[in-house]
């Protein structure tokens, strides 16, 4: 079993940073690869970005790509976000376990809430 704690969300300004972190604890080998999701209200929850443990990659949406970045230290990941738009107002979900594709997440956390404002 793998528990999934995030941490850092909140109301920012557009054009403004926010970073989440998700620490995970118990059978942490099952976790990899880990990214965040996100769900904005009335909208399906969708992909964010992803990293492998094995070589370190990295994957995002191309809506985040250039201004997100996903990175970890032992079996903390974090989320940087810069240059927030009133778009990526969401509940991020931080995931573990994501099958290929990321079309499967075997542990999800309970969600942090990232408010930017116009």
């Amino acid at each position: 079993q793998v528990q999934l704690v995030e941490s850092g969300g909140g109301l920012v300004q557009a054009g403004g940073s926010l970073r989440l972190s998700c620490a995970a604890s118990g059978r942490t080998l099952s976790m990899w690869p880990m990214g965040w999701f996100r769900q904005a209200p009335g909208k399906e929850r969708e992909f964010v970005a992803a990293i492998a443990w094995s070589d370190g990659n990295t994957y995002y949406a191309d809506s985040v790509k250039g201004r997100f970045t996903i990175s970890n230290t032992k079996n903390t990941v974090h989320l940087q976000m810069n240059s927030l738009k009133p778009e990526d107002t969401a509940v991020y979900y931080c995931a573990g376990g994501l099958g290929p594709g990321w079309s499967t997440v075997t542990y999800w956390g309970q969600g942090t809430q990232v408010t930017v404002s116009s």
